[in-house]
């Protein structure tokens, strides 16, 4: 299985609970230790001033649409075969 580098933009497939139907998501690689899991955290242009949301400053070069952050608040476990593909790096 591939390993994603730190500060990667990633697209996710996040699947809805009928497991079969799923839309994707831009997040930032945290960690990958190698095994199926990796440590994700959310990016979002719904940007709402919080003490937890990361201003992504150059979000055209890191593959992104429209300016964005991460929400440091929003951290999660995935399996790497719910990676898309990678948009850019940070």
């Amino acid at each position: 299985m591939q390993n994603y580098q730190s500060g990667s933009v990633i697209l996710l497939k996040l699947p809805f609970s009928d497991a079969v139907t799923f839309k994707l998501r831009p997040v930032l690689v945290i960690l990958d230790t190698g095994d199926d899991d990796v440590i994700v955290a959310r990016i979002t242009s719904q940007i709402t001033q919080t003490i937890f949301d990361v201003e992504i400053i150059e979000w055209q070069s890191a593959g992104l649409m429209r300016p964005s952050v991460v929400r440091l608040h929003k951290i999660n476990t995935v399996e790497k075969r719910l990676l898309e593909r990678q948009l850019g790096i940070l």
